[in-house]
């Protein structure tokens, strides 16, 4: 039985990280946890590329056009959409999932989705951990294709 898993070694891995500036308070913190996670796991600092868009919205379309660029192993995707007294939180935090599926899904590259979906700032601010969660995901994510992508 063979059996496949994506290692968390980053070495030799391109990674685009695509960064949402609505609620920097929260997306900055992301961000560099990301980055940090990432360069701790061996990515090279030259091979980390970030992207800013306006909001989650827009995360999926930069998403994809870096994804197929064929210059990253992975692209992160980080923001951080906190609910209102309006129905646009359902529509952003939908739209923004729905187009990282599909950037994935076209372009044969992962595509993580590190997007908060929070009622609140606090809850926000008690998982500033998830862009370093994405990374990790990216990193064993883009190994795993890597290792699947050699068996013909």
């Amino acid at each position: 039985m063979a059996e496949y898993a994506g290692s968390l070694d980053g070495r030799g891995l391109r990674v685009a990280i695509v960064v949402a500036r609505f609620n920097s308070f929260v997306t900055d913190r992301m961000l560099e946890g990301a980055q940090e996670t990432l360069r701790s796991r061996g990515v090279a600092a030259a091979d980390i590329a970030v992207a800013f868009v306006p909001g989650s919205f827009e995360l999926p379309l930069a998403a994809k056009r870096m994804a197929e660029s064929g210059g990253y192993h992975v692209v992160l995707c980080l923001g951080a959409v906190i609910r209102g007294e309006t129905a646009h939180f359902d529509h952003v935090a939908g739209a923004a999932a729905r187009g990282v599926l599909d950037a994935s899904m076209d372009t044969g590259v992962p595509v993580i989705f590190g997007v908060l979906t929070t009622d609140t700032v606090a809850q926000a601010r008690e998982r500033l951990t998830k862009g370093s969660e994405a990374a990790l995901a990216g990193i064993q994510m883009a190994n795993l294709m890597r290792s699947l992508g050699q068996e013909k």
